[in-house]
């Protein structure tokens, strides 16, 4: 990368190809030949959304348009590349039109910043507060490789992409009072909220390669875009009537998003890079991050969310809210969530995103394949503290069958969600089991928020199986029986995982517990032994594995 920062052609993103190798390319570079990069090499799983909506899919959508139709959306989905007028399109885009906006350190117009940004105190900040993994004022994470007196050099790659992570995902901390600024006060501001995509459970459909990815993120504007709608590094094109402040000046305004490429390059903070000279070449070592445009409201439209629906909800709240990400939990544990493709009928319930919806529509229509291996990446973060401190990351990967996002076809989706559920209340029946154990050895249940409870590691010993099974139902096509075998299968290893749980719940209960105690509940006289609490295992795992219970599959070894 140049003294400038080009990042339309200098080697700041690290990407693999189809054969494993990594290698470096620019803006330009990685677009032009999408089709050919296999995933992108990021530092961690929330910086995919960053990079997708500050850079990669508002350029792309700008420079050749939205498809209007789902036919469009096809036919450049099945090139399976961009074509060579496209191509055309991105690289005049990001060369006469807009590439002298996209260099890192312009003098002028530096790419996401306010250039000559100042505090209103004169300082600045080291470069770790744009890192959450690193100790920088309030935010203290736990395993920290370098403190807050340490100096952090930011290479100018790295130093975009936290700086785009930034903008998407930032603490809603105190931010330093930038000069120029009528809103701030005592030299600073406060009552920022967080990143956009801190108040979301970001979902991102995956395809083979980075086009196919890009177009399964690209949705269908059956309007295209208003003309008024401008990405953040052309917001002197947008009319002066808004009213909305420059990002590329101190000052914000809080107001709603003006469209989709306003609402992915939504610039949250006013930020500065400040770099200096090194052996290695230019380092970002100091930084100045101001407050920045608020997000009146999570549009219905964003693309990288699901939603919680509520039926009679208050006049001053809407009637979906973006839906979080629980930490602690696979993300095949909230399928019923990433499958919710209708609104709940006269009540509360999830609603899956906008994007995964319009996956199915394709898929019914044929434009995408049912088998193909179409996957899910989700990524949040949780907060704390009134959300000043980042307290825990959650990012996962999925694969998810086409066929189960299809409307009108339920009876895959239905199959996927009982299995889901099975392993939902087994977990809850075996953490029942070491409840009624500690009771019969004399002690107390676990309290639900201390100890690591017997329905988290069953789940984990599960997670690689239900993995292979969403997988492999890409391909069961019509065939009832496949899909049949396939639930069996699951049950087998549902109850195999189960019995050895249990097994070590019962090893581990000392020798009074098989005379087990007596304790009143409601005025009645409850025994709890670990005979009995077995015997009501043993049942309740009947109850819930329906195949195995006709199929003499050994139902013996339910024996704990």
């Amino acid at each position: 990368m140049d003294a400038d920062g080009d990042l339309v052609h200098g080697d700041w993103l690290a990407i693999a190809d189809a054969g494993g190798a990594v290698r470096t390319t620019g803006l330009l570079g990685v677009l032009a030949g999408a089709h050919t990069v296999r995933r992108l090499e990021l530092p961690v799983p929330t910086m995919l959304p960053a990079l997708l909506r500050q850079t990669l899919l508002p350029v792309m959508l700008d420079a050749i348009g939205v498809p209007r139709t789902r036919q469009q959306w096809a036919e450049r989905f099945n090139r399976g590349r961009f074509s060579e007028a496209e191509v055309t399109q991105l690289t005049h885009y990001l060369g006469p039109r807009y590439g002298h906006r996209f260099r890192l350190f312009d003098g002028k117009r530096p790419f996401a910043q306010v250039v000559g940004l100042e505090a209103l105190n004169g300082e600045t900040k080291s470069a770790a507060q744009l890192v959450p993994s690193i100790a920088s004022g309030n935010n203290v994470p736990l395993f920290s490789s370098l403190t807050e007196g340490d100096e952090l050099l930011l290479s100018p790659g790295h130093a975009l992409l936290w700086l785009l992570h930034t903008h998407c995902w930032d603490t809603a901390s105190i931010k330093t009072g930038a000069a120029g600024d009528p809103q701030a006060k005592n030299g600073k501001t406060t009552g920022n909220p967080t990143g956009p995509l801190g108040q979301l459970g970001v979902i991102v459909p995956m395809g083979r390669n980075l086009f196919e990815t890009l177009m399964l993120n690209t949705p269908v504007v059956p309007d295209g875009l208003d003309p008024v709608d401008r990405p953040q590094w052309a917001w002197d094109e947008r009319p002066v009537s808004l009213g909305w402040k420059s990002p590329a000046g101190p000052e914000w305004s809080s107001r709603p998003a003006g469209g989709l490429l306003d609402l992915l390059t939504f610039q949250a903070r006013r930020i500065r890079l400040i770099p200096c000279e090194t052996e290695q070449g230019p380092r970002v070592h100091r930084v100045i991050v101001s407050a920045g445009d608020r997000l009146a409201r999570t549009p219905e439209w964003d693309p990288h969310t699901a939603w919680s629906h509520t039926a009679k909800s208050k006049a001053e709240h809407p009637q979906q809210r973006p839906r979080r990400h629980v930490s602690g939990r696979s993300a095949w544990q909230g399928l019923s969530t990433l499958l919710a493709l209708d609104l709940p009928a006269g009540g509360d319930g999830p609603y899956t995103s906008v994007l995964l919806r319009q996956a199915g529509d394709l898929g019914f229509e044929r434009a995408l394949p049912a088998d193909y291996p179409l996957g899910v990446e989700i990524c949040g973060l949780e907060y704390g503290t009134q959300s000043a401190v980042v307290e825990n990351a959650v990012g996962d990967s999925l694969p998810l069958p086409v066929a189960s996002l299809l409307a009108e076809d339920r009876w895959l989706r239905a199959a996927i969600l009982e299995c889901v559920s099975q392993a939902d209340q087994v977990g809850r029946a075996l953490d029942n089991l070491s409840n009624d154990l500690r009771r019969a050895s004399g002690g107390d249940p676990l309290p639900r928020d201390k100890g690591q409870r017997p329905s988290s590691r069953f789940l984990h010993s599960l997670d690689a199986t239900m993995r292979r099974l969403l997988a492999g139902l890409r391909t069961v096509g019509e065939d009832d029986g496949l899909l049949e075998r396939a639930q069996l299968a699951w049950e087998l290893s549902v109850r195999a995982a189960a019995v050895r749980e249990a097994e070590a719940l019962l090893s581990a209960a000392p020798p009074r517990a098989v005379v087990g105690r007596v304790e009143k509940t409601n005025g009645k006289e409850v025994v709890y032994r670990s005979g009995k609490a077995i015997g009501i295992f043993r049942k309740k795992l009947a109850e819930l594995l329906t195949r195995l219970a006709g199929d003499g599959s050994g139902n013996e070894e339910a024996a704990a």
